[in-house]
């Protein structure tokens, strides 16, 4: 599905300018400086992202990731089956059912999945641990800024209580994944996560590809972290097809978010690079050619919004 006349290597290489070199939004910048570049941006929007994503979209990434969750993910009806029909039990005993959020600091994604399960099950919000047993269901969240991971944190015990969240400073570097709580924090790069091969069931990654140096080393990274059987979904703004709405979309992005950037956080900077870095990564079909060379099939995609976001979706086999 790559656009005719695309090789492969070149689809690579389109997030490089070559091997020591990379894009951090308009600007060539060295390979090695990017990851500490988009730290910053990060760091920089913090305590304002969900305010900002509120005003950029006027409120509609709300239903994008509802739509993710609830349409595409289908968290609650996977969780109730398991429930009526537990694989075999190993020891010690885990989860029958792991959720890895990644690029998911401030929760957004995992807490609507966190609450699809407790709904599945019949269990509230604040229900507390059975320490003696594993969870049916855990949601790990994974990003590598530790302040978003920290905004998250501190809304995920305001959510759910401090007897249902582990927090990065709960344990040490060496710590397995919890089995005894339903959610988790955890500080790793996308490129080469911290978690055994073959651990999750869903691999979830909502607007953080496009800020990883290397996007296919992410890809194939998911690949080893899924289970045989297991799925990963890539949310990302996209590319809008028809000519009229891309016209539209670029004014809208380039003239009014940097606005709004530093109005109300102060920071044009950062939300100049958002924009900008959505124009550089990978285009529908070439995201499609990205997950199958990782060795992922039945690979598709869903464009919402006239193309503004796309939805990939590829299994591991």
């Amino acid at each position: 599905m790559a656009r005719q006349g695309q090789p492969l290597a070149r689809l690579l290489s389109t997030q490089s300018t070559d091997s020591t070199t990379t894009h951090f939004g308009s600007k060539t910048v060295p390979t090695s400086e990017k990851a500490d570049l988009v730290g910053e941006v990060f760091s920089s929007v913090a305590g304002n992202y969900d305010v900002m994503n509120d005003v950029m979209s006027a409120g509609v990434h709300r239903l994008w990731k509802d739509y993710l969750v609830t349409g595409v993910m289908r968290v609650d009806e996977t969780v109730a089956h398991l429930s009526q029909n537990p694989p075999p039990q190993t020891d010690p005993p885990t989860p029958a059912f792991r959720h890895l959020d990644v690029a998911g600091g401030t929760g957004d994604i995992s807490f609507r999945s966190l609450d699809a399960i407790n709904k599945s099950l019949g269990l509230s919000s604040h229900s507390p641990p059975n320490p003696s047993v594993p969870c049916p269901a855990t949601v790990t969240v994974c990003d590598i800024n530790p302040d978003m991971l920290r905004v998250g944190e501190s809304r995920a015990t305001s959510l759910y209580g401090s007897q249902n969240v582990e927090k990065m400073s709960d344990r040490t570097p060496s710590s397995p994944l919890s089995s005894s709580k339903p959610l988790s924090f955890w500080e790793g790069d996308a490129q080469s996560l911290p978690f055994p091969s073959s651990t999750f069931d869903i691999y979830t990654i909502c607007f953080g590809l496009r800020n990883v140096t290397d996007p296919s080393a992410a890809i194939k990274d998911a690949y080893r972290l899924l289970k045989p059987g297991g799925r990963l979904l890539i949310m990302e703004f996209s590319h809008p097809k028809n000519p009229a709405v891309a016209t539209a979309y670029d004014a809208y992005s380039f003239n009014v978010i940097p606005e709004m950037g530093e109005r109300i956080a102060g920071d044009r900077d950062s939300y100049q690079y958002l924009v900008e870095s959505i124009r550089k990564f990978y285009k529908q079909e070439e995201l499609v050619e990205v997950m199958e060379e990782m060795g992922f099939v039945e690979v598709e995609y869903e464009e919402l919004n006239l193309g503004v976001v796309a939805i990939h979706s590829g299994w591991k086999i």
